[in-house]
C-alpha cells in the first residue's frame, strides 16, 4: 500500500508540516468487532461522560451474565432491568431500535458491512433511532477502520484546520467537505491529524501564522 502522508502534504503543507512534526499515527485499534455493539456503546455515551457510561455498562453486563446482551437478549429484557442500570427512558428506547434492526438486518455484520460502501451503511444506520450521520461515521472510523472518511460536522476536526491555517472561524461543514477532497483517498487519516492539530498547536511556543 503506498504512503499516503506525502498525498496528504502535498494537497495541504501546512497540515505536512504538522505531519513532519507528528510523524505517523499509530493505528487505532477497535473497540468492538460488530456494528450492534459499536452503535450499543455510542448510545450508552451519549451525553454521559465516559465513567458514567461505563459504570452503566458494567451494571448490565453484571445483569446479563458479564457480557453485552445480544439483540434477541436485549428484546427480552424489561424496561425496569434497563432502567435500574441507568438507561434513561429514551436511551432504552434507542437501545430497543438497535437491537431490533440488529434483529431484522438492518445493522449488518462486520462481514456484510465490508460489502457495502461508507454511503450504503450510514443511509442504513442513520434509521436508528438516536442515531445520526456523525454517529455512523466515527462508527466508520473506528469499528470498520475505513480510510476515506471526512467527518465534516465534527467540532474538533475543523477546529484543528481552523487553527492550522490561522483563521478566524471554522469552516461550514459545506464548504469543508470540498477542502476534503483534496485529501481523499485518505481523508481519515487526514481526519485524524486534524483532531491532533489543535492540542497540538496550542502548545506554548508554537506560532500559527494567518493564511
Amino acid at each position: 500500500m503506498d504512503d499516503p502522508l506525502p498525498h496528504l502534504s502535498k494537497a495541504d503543507p501546512r497540515l505536512g508540516d504538522l505531519i513532519a512534526r507528528l510523524g505517523k499515527l499509530p493505528r487505532v485499534k477497535p473497540e468492538h468487532k460488530e456494528l450492534y455493539h459499536a452503535l450499543f456503546s455510542a448510545i450508552a455515551h451519549q451525553q454521559l461522560h465516559a465513567k458514567a457510561a461505563q459504570s452503566i455498562l458494567g451494571r448490565l453486563r453484571s445483569a446479563c451474565g458479564e457480557t453485552l446482551p445480544d439483540s434477541q437478549t436485549l428484546l427480552a429484557l424489561p424496561d425496569s432491568t434497563l432502567r435500574a442500570c441507568g438507561f434513561s427512558a429514551s436511551k432504552v428506547a434507542a437501545l430497543r431500535d438497535v437491537a431490533a434492526k440488529a434483529a431484522d438486518g438492518t445493522i449488518p455484520s462486520r462481514r456484510v458491512a465490508k460489502t457495502l460502501t461508507d454511503e450504503e451503511l450510514i443511509a442504513r444506520l442513520i434509521t436508528i433511532r438516536g442515531v445520526g450521520r456523525w454517529t455512523v461515521e466515527m462508527i466508520l472510523i473506528f469499528t470498520l477502520e475505513r480510510p476515506d472518511v471526512f467527518p465534516v460536522d465534527d467540532f474538533g476536526v475543523r477546529e484543528g484546520y481552523r487553527i492550522l491555517h490561522g483563521l478566524d472561524a471554522q469552516p461550514k461543514p459545506k464548504a469543508f467537505a470540498e477542502i476534503g477532497k483534496a485529501f481523499a483517498p485518505h481523508r481519515t487519516l487526514a481526519a485524524r491529524y486534524l483532531w491532533r492539530a489543535a492540542d497540538e498547536l496550542k502548545k506554548p511556543g508554537t506560532i500559527v501564522s494567518k493564511a
